[in-house]
């Protein structure tokens, strides 16, 4: 059984906008389809709503004319300038907290924080401002609030943590990792159009290293989505990011013997939809879960706890979670290779399951 093409949710309904006057670069209506790197498909999604709505600004670190760490930011302040794309001081928790304020304003902000391993310094403007302020006056405040930012190991080696399980704690916040160019695009558009605190996790090895075919024009990927990636009857895996593409992979490898392992792409960590995985264990009977953070207390403890819960007599073996050890992560690239959990990690996990 071949791997099921990876594409675009299908366009919904858009909120009205202002609309800005057209622009030559812009890409026609939905339809028209481009192949795109990751990275170019979160810009698109931004330049396409700040087009919209002139409500949208850009802020962060080196994301002026040097175009964001990674490019992450490429040809942003050439088409709206300082006003709109404003470089910030390295202060996450001030950069943060303006975008807080902005947001109870009525602007809607996407504050750029470089790297996943420096949103500690802002725990308490996420954490205790952004995700509460709608609940601490009872619904007269909104926070439509986008804070971008890059984890997982990645091309150069740096800053590589993976906090994401850290927020899915949090009620109040939304949490997404997309991944695939279309679904970055069409989820960095939601994210920016909804009234309440989304974080948006983007896994550097996508970056520049996934191309993939992404409709132009006007489109959303609901936050909530959960996507069925490969169809299989033996076993489930449920990834996350670059793990998607290795679970992948590891079913190409094992369906030469035989063995048809179904994908489930974990694209919205919170709110958390179950339903599709849910369908897709009481049918294999057997689930691995999949991630690069942390084993203990990471993502997958709690993908494993919920389908135990709700899957307990579908299950034909315990859950097995595939995800790095305990420890620090290393610097060097031999023990890091060995540390992070890999395509050979996630067929033994298989192995194991369907053995039991």
């Amino acid at each position: 059984m071949t791997a099921t093409p990876v594409t675009a949710a299908p366009p919904t309904a858009s909120p009205s906008r202002p609309e800005s006057p057209p622009s030559p670069r812009r890409r026609g209506d939905v339809g028209e389809v481009s192949r795109l790197t990751y990275v170019e498909a979160l810009v698109e999604g931004i330049r396409d709503e700040m087009r919209r709505d002139p409500d949208v600004f850009f802020m962060g670190q080196d994301v002026g004319p040097m175009g964001g760490a990674m490019q992450g930011a490429r040809g942003l302040f050439e088409e709206f300038g300082p006003r709109r794309v404003k470089d910030t001081p390295i202060s996450e928790s001030a950069m943060v907290g303006a975008a807080v304020g902005a947001a109870l304003a009525g602007k809607r902000p996407i504050v750029e924080v470089s790297f996943g391993e420096f949103l500690p310094t802002a725990m308490n403007q996420i954490v205790l401002q952004a995700a509460n302020l709608h609940y601490m006056t009872a619904g007269v405040a909104r926070v439509p609030l986008v804070l971008r930012t890059r984890v997982g190991d990645g091309p150069y080696r740096g800053h590589p943590q993976m906090y994401e399980a850290w927020f899915t704690h949090i009620p109040g916040l939304k949490v997404v990792m997309p991944s695939t160019p279309a679904d970055a695009k069409g989820m960095m558009v939601a994210a920016i159009r909804d009234p309440n605190p989304v974080l948006f996790f983007e896994h550097m090895w996508l970056y520049h290293g996934v191309r993939g075919d992404v409709p132009g024009g006007d489109y959303t990927t609901p936050l909530h989505s959960t996507f069925l990636r490969r169809h299989g009857q033996h076993a489930t895996v449920a990834a996350t990011g670059w793990m998607v593409h290795k679970a992948l992979t590891a079913a190409t490898q094992l369906a030469q013997e035989g063995i048809e392992v179904e994908v489930v792409d974990l694209a919205c960590l919170a709110p958390l939809e179950t339903t599709l995985l849910e369908e897709s264990v009481r049918k294999t009977s057997r689930l691995v879960v999949a991630h690069e953070a942390w084993r203990t207390s990471g993502f997958g403890a709690e993908i494993a706890a919920t389908l135990a819960e709700r899957c307990f007599f579908d299950l034909d073996a315990p859950v097995a979670r595939v995800a790095a050890p305990d420890a620090p992560l290393p610097l060097s690239k031999p023990l890091r290779d060995a540390f992070l959990p890999d395509v050979a990690d996630i067929v033994a996990a298989i192995r194991a399951v369907l053995a039991a």
